[in-house]
């Protein structure tokens, strides 16, 4: 009787083995890839040649002293 019960749990045994879903990926590999793939790409240089170095972008307090001087000049033609 006993070989029968053992017997009978190692078919169940391997029958769940058989039938059981796949475990699902891991998230953190899926990142690592993601990166891995991202690295390899190295686009870095195409989106930086969009932008301007700092010692290029224009004064700040002067553009905004270019813009209300005209403002006050159409304000002026106006009134």
């Amino acid at each position: 009787m006993k070989r029968l019960v053992a017997a009978l749990a190692a078919l169940f045994g391997i029958a769940w083995l058989r039938h059981r879903k796949p475990a699902e990926p891991d998230p953190a590999e899926e990142l690592r890839v993601k990166l891995a793939q991202a690295r390899e790409a190295d686009d870095r240089e195409e989106f930086e040649a969009g932008e301007k170095p700092v010692d290029e972008v224009p004064d700040v307090d002067a553009r905004r002293r270019e813009v209300h001087d005209r403002a006050r000049q159409q304000i002026d033609e106006i009134g």
